[in-house]
């Protein structure tokens, strides 16, 4: 182990750093360690973790990266969204801001390594912690993991390229997660392009051990459960419905609005349905309406770069609305369950309440 380091924080893990930094053998590892706070991203970790990887980027030592996350809860429950809505509150939301510059970086930095990057997302893996992960060569599931964009509940949208991920996902099921925030399971997250490979939960311990510099194709080969073998994905059963209620009909250019969708899913008939229209209603109708807005677009956007620039704009617009701060509030903070959104209705948002979202409000230097 001729590395190791780390960064504190309050709620790191029992050594005291909130990112473990080591090398075993010629692989470098990523443990993100604050296990009691579901090792939620600050800035420090994701200053750190651009830190290491710009220098193993030119060690010859090092074969390649692996991330994983601290306790039996998960990788990652995203970034830590108290710190986002304190500086909302405090600062004018200049070190969010400043957070989003550093943490979008990193997410390309992640996705351009020249390096194999293995991401172990076991367990819960949502919002920054997809940015971390959803990005690299090699992501590994579990049967325990729940891969999540989950931003429109708290009245946000989602991020860390997550709307390109969403884009690209088969059909209109990328649609249907940004919009009812709901998590994949891991052969949900494979068939939606999330990830790559599923390994049994009991076989991580061997598979931690095994990856320490050794070839890479021979250990996930040793590990790996093969394609045919992996359980079949909730959502790809769901596609005909999910598709006929998210997607244009009719030969339309564009699909249909938020408050057409919500219909459809009503009427369509299947209880599923009608159960993702009563969670999409409850969320913030200003951030679903720009999250379905910030879907598409990515979509024809293309890069990842051009997508990490749209969503500095809308995540720095949503900071400066009143529903970000409410909903952490409502979920976090008071823990009441009852956001108060403003507006409150679909029908209350206006084009140009949305529009105002992908104009560019600040400097954007997300790249």
């Amino acid at each position: 182990m001729a590395e190791v380091g780390g960064v504190r924080g309050a709620s790191a893990g029992r050594d005291g750093a909130d990112v473990l930094v080591e090398v075993r053998g010629s692989a470098g590892w990523l443990t993100l360690n604050r296990p009691r706070a579901l090792n939620a991203l600050t800035h420090g970790m994701v200053r750190l973790i651009d830190a290491a990887l710009a220098r193993w980027e030119q060690d010859e030592r090092i074969a390649y990266v692996v991330l994983d996350g601290a306790g039996e809860r998960g990788l990652c429950a995203g970034g830590d969204i108290r710190a986002i809505r304190d500086s909302a509150l405090t600062d004018d939301g200049e070190a969010a801001r400043a957070f989003w510059r550093d943490e979008y970086r990193l997410n390309a930095r992640i996705a351009r390594f020249p390096k194999p990057y293995v991401a172990l997302m076991d367990g819960i893996v949502m919002g920054g912690g997809v940015g971390l992960s959803a990005h690299g060569d090699v992501r590994i599931v579990t049967e325990r993991s729940r891969v999540a964009m989950p931003e429109a509940g708290i009245g946000f949208v989602p991020d860390v390229g997550g709307t390109r991920l969403l884009g690209r996902a088969p059909g209109e099921l990328g649609t249907h997660l940004a919009l009812t925030a709901d998590a994949m399971t891991g052969p949900d997250a494979l068939y939606c392009g999330f990830a790559d490979h599923f390994v049994p939960s009991e076989r991580l311990p061997a598979l931690r051990a095994a990856l320490d510099g050794r070839q890479l194709a021979d250990v996930l080969d040793a590990f790996t459960v093969p394609a045919p073998l992996v359980p079949e994905s909730p959502l790809a059963q769901q596609r005909t419905w999910i598709d006929a209620c998210y997607g244009p009909i009719d030969g339309a250019d564009c699909g249909p609005a938020a408050e057409e969708i919500v219909d459809r899913l009503a009427d369509c008939g299947e209880g599923a349905a009608k159960e993702a229209a009563v969670r999409i209603l409850g969320h913030s109708p200003t951030a679903v309406k720009v999250t379905l807005q910030a879907v598409r677009r990515a979509r024809a956007l293309g890069t990842l770069d051009a997508v990490l620039d749209q969503e500095y704009r809308v995540s720095c617009a949503a900071l400066t609305g009143p529903d970000f701060v409410e909903g952490v509030r409502a979920k976090l903070v008071d823990k009441d369950g009852e956001p108060r959104w403003s507006p409150g209705t679909l029908g209350e948002v206006t084009a140009e309440a949305v529009e105002r979202h992908f104009e560019q409000h600040f400097e954007q230097g997300s790249q």
